[in-house]
């Protein structure tokens, strides 16, 4: 068996370094060094190993052949598919695998893999440090093996397939070791630095396209989280008609912006709509972790100011570094009465009959997470009677770029109907132009209705 990795450029000078190998007697030095590149990943020095044989042109013809452009009109799993079928075709090489890091598990899992299927489909695990793949991600370099034996691979399918020599390179993004690459062929080879080099060179590919993958993962985890979190269907409720709108302002559909409606115990209603700062799946996270932290408070406290304080006093302790914004409200089993507390939100807008809209004359306190000394909050009491609209909505349905916060608040005051909740929403949306929103839109109207 021989198999090869390289030592640190350092502490003893270039002309007396050489590869550390598992069989000293195997009287071969093919691959000496490996020189440093700007990204901090890793290529061989062509100065100090033999030649491959490999012509200019037949270079060029590799390095366009995993760079096309066409690969990035494909999803990752045929990007992978792709990658390996063209690197197995221009390295001449019977098998080829992507592993990708489990974090967590500090385990490489076999994800893409051409020769080797039966790694994938039983999802072939190896520890960072364990086995051939297991050592290139522990040294975060290349590592040839000109003959394999059970001494050096671990992987079962690697043996049973009858692999004879491999090639492997880590696999980067951003500087962060994400995985592995390697081939390998069934008849014993030497592999040379331009094979190891077009190696690296499509595991910088495989870096991007899986960086795109935990992307894309995110936001489709993220999304699916938001929407199990938003209501599908509002509460029905005597005396009280409801209506609700959400509109992500993101490309991706996961906003911070968020809205709950539930019946208490008691028979009052809680009324709630938020903001959590940021986007994507932390901020869903984060979104998830309130909603259920203040439902279980509204169960034990009949006063919107306490249950925001607890609330609070949760979001500062646990979610650290998070800001959000709130306002709970509860309406009494008739009706009549709205019990508010605003964190930091916007106040909503009520229309009663035969009166001027007007912003809900409510106290705002500070929003969620600004600190561990936050004043007392406060609680208002405002009537609601017969026929009167209260609108609730978070700030991206009236802020404008260019534009003062307070102006977006007058528009939307003026564009509430006294009518039934439906129509009021879709009449504010229309006004204020909310159909492509700059930022996310939470709107919730809530109308009184005539005994």
């Amino acid at each position: 068996m021989t198999s090869c990795t390289l030592p640190d450029p350092v502490e003893q000078p270039k002309s007396e370094q050489r590869p550390t190998c598992d069989d000293s007697t195997a009287g071969r030095t093919y691959l000496d060094e490996r020189a440093t590149s700007s990204n901090g990943q890793h290529s061989y020095d062509p100065d100090v190993v033999a030649t491959s044989g490999v012509t200019d042109a037949e270079r060029l013809r590799r390095i366009e052949a995993v760079t096309d452009a066409t690969l990035s009109r494909l999803d990752v799993a045929d990007l992978f598919d792709e990658l390996l079928d063209r690197v197995r075709e221009l390295l001449r090489v019977d098998t080829a695998a992507i592993l990708l890091l489990d974090v967590h598990a500090q385990q490489l899992v076999a994800t893409a893999a051409k020769g080797l299927e039966d790694e994938v489909r039983q999802a072939f695990r190896v520890s960072i440090g364990q086995g051939f793949a297991g050592r290139i991600a522990l040294t975060r370099r290349p590592v040839v093996i000109e003959h394999v034996t059970a001494r050096e691979v671990v992987n079962p399918v690697l043996l049973q397939t009858g692999v004879k020599s491999l090639l492997g390179v880590p696999v980067f993004t951003r500087g962060e070791l994400i995985g592995v690459l390697h081939v390998g062929t069934l008849a014993p080879r030497r592999f040379a630095p331009d094979d190891v080099r077009l190696l690296e060179l499509v595991a910088d590919r495989v870096g991007v396209a899986s960086q795109t993958r935990a992307y894309s993962l995110d936001q489709t985890a993220a999304l699916a989280l938001q929407r199990s979190l938003l209501p599908t269907e509002l509460p029905k409720v005597t005396n009280l008609d409801m209506a609700a709108r959400y509109v992500p302002g993101h490309v991706s559909g996961v906003g911070g912006d968020w809205y709950d409606v539930f019946t208490l115990p008691s028979g009052w209603l809680g009324v709630v709509i938020g903001d959590v700062s940021g986007h994507g799946l932390q901020s869903a996270v984060v979104m998830g972790r309130i909603r259920s932290a203040l439902r279980a408070y509204a169960l034990i406290s009949d006063d919107p100011a306490e249950a925001l304080t607890l609330l609070d006093r949760k979001v500062n302790h646990f979610e650290t570094g998070s800001l959000s914004t709130a306002l709970y409200a509860m309406i009494s089993p008739d009706g009549a009465t709205i019990h508010v507390s605003l964190a930091g939100h916007l106040r909503p807008v009520l229309v009663v009959p035969e009166q001027p809209a007007v912003l809900l004359p409510a106290q705002v306190d500070l929003p969620l997470g600004i600190g561990h000394q936050t004043p007392q909050r406060r609680s208002t009491a405002v009537d609601f009677p017969p026929g009167a609209v209260l609108v609730c909505y978070t700030d991206g349905l009236v802020e404008r770029r260019g534009e003062l916060i307070d102006a977006g608040i007058a528009r939307l005051t003026s564009a509430v109907p006294l009518a039934p909740a439906d129509t009021v929403c879709a009449a504010v949306m229309a006004t204020l132009d909310a159909e492509h929103p700059n930022d996310d839109i939470a709107l919730l109207a809530i109308r009184r209705t005539t005994p």
